[in-house]
């Protein structure tokens, strides 16, 4: 299952896709003098996966925050709350999965750089159950992960550039990915660099800059000069997120802007016959006019709240979708379930960055809303990977009764036993329990039957074959005997040794 969006066209008009489920595990490197499109082509990516994938824009400039309307981003302006504040929201952003714009606009450059050191830092930091998926898009990267000391002060310094080390070489297991923008590849740190696998390369003049684009799309001088010739939105794209050969790309349209937007030339107006007059007289002013009203501030635990429950404009009025009948709804449901057990690589994944697959394939069945938080979707995990997908079955009423005496993680394992003894069918053995279970040890899946057994709700036995038998005395309900592991082979005589066959 991918995600794809579309960035624009290639040379001949064909569209050109990013693979959302690999940029998020590849990263991204954007980079092109002032002029060449960067804020476009990041707009462009934003606008396509927003409703996807939690977005997390840090913007130093204020361009992004018109966002904000069509597609319900959070606007956090940073230089209305102290450090403390900023990092306790950054907490709930990554809790709430809400996408956040962080607005530097108000503030110097040092006071932006400790201010996105500590924002980065907090959602590198947030504990596991809520490692979602995140696009992390950070405009002039080369102000927060600089090459060399200039005009902050070294504490600003370290904080930002630690920060961006970890957004792009530690993100990617905390569900973090990486999209870095910068006019200068010679100003940005080599170290955050060269951890982006897709690249998208703009118009650049400096030789300096243009070596190392060329090196990192892989060209050798003479096809180098290429990047100074690109229009203005063009971009050589190269990545396993787009395309494995350099391509040049045509940014496509937006539908959102910057504030400011380019400037535009237009006629000068006809100078006034006493324009000296216009320009020197008066200069002291008796009554200065007032000053406007102060816009109200925007206290911490509003934000925080606004966060928690973010409420999405859509850009047009559109008619609500009639809502989804019970059956197909749940057979929406249980494909998806079984889709996810079938995947060997969820074995193994937290069950917040399963939640976040989960909504996406529903999404891509016509379902937008399956109706179940975080923890409803680990029990109903739970419940597949023992092979239960309907949920409505009052058979096993009882048996999921029983289940809530027991740790929310031990919840696949205890109904793997039942599935199995209400059945009859072989004692489930240990590698099949680890793998629901989560683990590679047998000695946890060991533990795991003591524990389930001292709560009284399992009875183990083993008979003199070595074959064991599960059963839960609760429901009446008994596996057949199975060997807990299959046997293993043989060892092979070591060389130089004979066996007694070969010696009579």
């Amino acid at each position: 299952m991918t995600a794809r969006i579309d960035i624009g066209t290639d040379g001949t008009g064909q569209s050109v896709q990013m693979d959302l489920e690999e940029l998020l595990a590849t990263r991204l490197l954007v980079q092109g003098n002032s002029g060449s499109g960067k804020s476009h082509l990041l707009r462009r990516l934003l606008e396509g996966s927003a409703g996807l994938v939690q977005q997390v824009v840090i913007d130093p400039e204020g361009d992004f925050v018109t966002l904000s309307e069509p597609f319900g981003h959070v606007v956090l302006d940073a230089a209305e709350h102290s450090e403390g504040e900023i990092a306790r929201i950054a907490a709930r952003i990554r809790e709430h999965r809400a996408s956040v714009v962080l607005n530097l606009e108000g503030l110097d450059l040092d006071a932006q750089m400790r201010c996105a050191g500590g924002f980065l830092s907090a959602l590198f930091d947030a504990p596991r159950d809520h490692w979602y998926p995140a696009l992390v898009v950070v405009d002039e990267a080369q102000m927060f992960a600089p090459v060399a000391a200039g005009e902050f002060s070294e504490d600003a310094r370290r904080s930002a550039l630690g920060a961006m080390t970890n957004l792009m070489c530690r993100g990617r297991k905390r569900g973090l990915a990486g999209v870095i923008a910068t006019q200068r590849l010679a100003k940005l740190a080599k170290n955050v660099a060269a951890e982006a696998s897709n690249f998208l390369m703009g118009r650049t003049f400096l030789d300096i800059d243009m070596a190392r684009a060329a090196d990192l799309l892989g060209m050798d001088r003479r096809q180098a000069e290429q990047i100074r010739d690109l229009e203005r939105g063009r971009f050589l794209a190269l990545g396993p997120a787009v395309s494995r050969r350099p391509l040049s790309v045509k940014i496509g349209e937006v539908k959102t802007g910057a504030r400011g937007g380019t400037p535009k030339l237009t006629p000068l107006p006809t100078a006034p016959e006493d324009l000296e007059d216009l320009l020197f007289s008066s200069l002291e002013v008796a009554h200065p006019p007032p000053p406007p009203p102060p816009t109200p501030r925007v206290t911490s635990e509003e934000l925080i709240r606004s966060i928690a429950r973010p409420v999405l404009t859509p850009a047009s009025p559109t008619p609500a979708a009639p809502p989804m009948e019970e059956g197909p709804r749940n057979a929406i449901i249980s494909a998806v379930l079984a889709e996810i057990c079938a995947d060997p690589d969820a074995t193994y994944r937290t069950a917040a960055v399963l939640y976040q697959d989960f909504g996406l394939r529903c999404r891509m069945r016509q379902l937008n809303d399956p109706g179940m938080d975080l923890a409803d979707f680990r029990r109903r995990l739970a419940m597949a990977r023992a092979g239960i997908f309907d949920e409505g079955d009052e058979s096993w009423t009882e048996a999921l009764e029983l289940s809530t005496r027991l740790p929310e993680d031990m919840l696949g394992a205890f109904l793997l036993i039942a599935r199995a003894a209400k059945d009859v069918l072989p004692c489930p053995s240990d590698a099949e329990l680890a793998e629901v279970y989560g683990t590679r040890s047998p000695g946890r899946v060991r533990r795991l039957l003591s524990y389930i057994e001292a709560r009284g709700l399992l009875v183990t036995r083993i008979d003199l074959s070595g074959k064991r038998t599960l059963t839960l005395p609760d429901l009446g309900w008994t596996t057949a005997p199975a060997i807990p592991e299959p046997e293993q082979p043989s060892a092979t005589p070591a060389r130089g040794t004979a066996d007694m066959g070969s010696l009579l």
